[in-house]
């Protein structure tokens, strides 16, 4: 039986998926990597929210570089890893743009790969303890998770390009301050408050996380005038007997209050846990 190098939880609505390599901090071997796909697509059948968490001290420390020396050496039996698969081409996708939003819980080393899943995630919630770094120019290698995109997204161009050219490793509020994480806690509560937030997240309607899920990213990329016509698209799509029922839950005053301002949804203030 092979080594359990993620563990999967169910919590209610909520779907709990630990990185479970505490000795190698987390580090993304192509096990670990096979692992946490297989649970996260059973978290999108099961759950309608999930948390990304780490085992240990450290979220993840990036690719396993023990590892990668094999594939990056031995190119005829590692072909797939040059020409690409729908896998290997774009890892994380299927929970960048899967069908449940996914909160990541950070803490420690939030390096290379461990940077990518974080930017796949929806949320990212961190606490004190956590850094963040991509030092793949240190290595002789180039990110290859996504990053590109997602990060470079997060960060702007530039402040990435500064952080892979020079080293820079960011402390928790630098990551807070520039857009990485959208909450920072006090060390040890980063998984407490991602939880809260995912039940707070799967109580929305499913289908309107969804086109916030896929919408939002993409409209991002046409221009002013087709992201108002697809932003039109997606809010008739939505619309639903459950939209109309939530409506009228709000209308008789039924539904739950909006969160008292300088708060988030889960009732807890923004900044804090």
């Amino acid at each position: 039986m092979s080594e359990q190098l993620v563990t999967y939880e169910l919590d209610g609505d909520v779907a709990l998926i630990g990185l479970n390599r505490p000795e190698k901090r987390n580090a993304l071997s192509s096990a670990l990597q096979d692992q946490l796909r297989e649970n996260a697509m059973r978290a999108e059948k099961e759950a309608k929210a999930a948390v990304i968490f780490s085992h240990g001290q450290h979220f993840c420390a990036g690719l396993d570089l023990g590892e990668a020396v094999g594939w990056m050496t031995d190119h005829m039996n590692h072909v797939e890893m040059r020409i690409g698969t729908a896998d290997v081409a774009r890892p994380f996708d299927y929970m960048a743009r899967g069908r449940i939003p996914f909160v990541a819980a950070i803490n420690g080393a939030c390096i290379g790969g461990g940077l990518e899943i974080a930017s796949s995630c929806h949320v990212r919630v961190a606490d004190t303890t956590s850094f963040f770094a991509l030092p793949e120019g240190q290595r002789g290698i180039y990110i290859g998770g996504g990053g590109s995109v997602r990060i470079a997204r997060l960060l702007g161009v530039a402040r990435m390009m500064d952080i892979m050219l020079t080293g820079r490793v960011l402390s928790a509020d630098e990551a807070e301050r520039f857009g990485i994480l959208q909450y920072l806690v006090p060390e040890g509560e980063q998984f407490d408050r991602a939880v809260s937030l995912a039940r707070r997240i799967a109580a929305n309607a499913p289908l309107t996380n969804w086109a916030v899920m896929h919408g939002l990213p993409r409209i991002q990329d046409y221009s002013y005038d087709d992201g108002l016509f697809v932003e039109g698209l997606f809010s008739h799509i939505v619309a639903s007997p459950e939209s109309s029922e939530r409506i009228k839950a709000f209308v008789e005053g039924r539904a739950e209050r909006l969160a008292k301002p300088g708060s988030s949804g889960d009732g807890k203030p923004a900044g804090e846990s």
